[in-house]
C-alpha cells in the first residue's frame, strides 16, 4: 500500500467518522459475502452482494472526495498551489468510475 502524504490537512471529524463507519460496514458485509462464496451459494445471490460492497465502497470515496475538496484542496488554493492541485485532482478523479465510465475488472 502506498503511503505518501502530500500537504495532507486533518480530516473533518464528520467526514472520517462517516467514512470509518462505511468501512466498517463494508468489512462485515464482506465478510458475510465470503461466507457465501465459501458455502457455495447461488451465484447471482453473491454477485448481487459483491455489487453492493462496490456501490459501498463508492460512498466512502465521494465522502473522501468531499472531505479532500473542502480541505487539502482549499489548503493548496490558498497558497497559491492551484496548478498542482488540478493535476493532484486529475489523478484522484482516475479511480473515479462515474467520471472514467469504469466497470471493473473483467479477470
Amino acid at each position: 500500500m502506498h503511503t505518501e502524504h502530500r500537504h495532507a490537512q486533518e480530516m473533518k471529524a464528520e467526514h472520517k467518522q462517516s467514512a470509518l463507519n462505511r468501512l466498517k460496514t463494508v468489512r462485515g458485509h464482506l465478510d458475510g459475502v465470503i461466507a457465501m462464496v465459501e458455502d457455495e451459494r447461488y451465484c447471482p445471490d453473491i454477485m448481487k452482494q459483491v455489487s453492493a460492497l462496490q456501490g459501498s465502497l463508492e460512498k466512502v470515496n465521494r465522502v473522501l472526495m468531499q472531505n479532500h475538496v473542502e480541505t487539502c484542496v482549499l489548503h493548496a488554493v490558498e497558497e497559491g498551489r492551484s496548478g498542482e492541485i488540478v493535476d493532484e485532482l486529475m489523478e484522484t478523479l482516475r479511480y473515479t468510475p462515474i467520471v472514467t465510465g469504469a466497470t471493473g475488472e473483467t479477470t
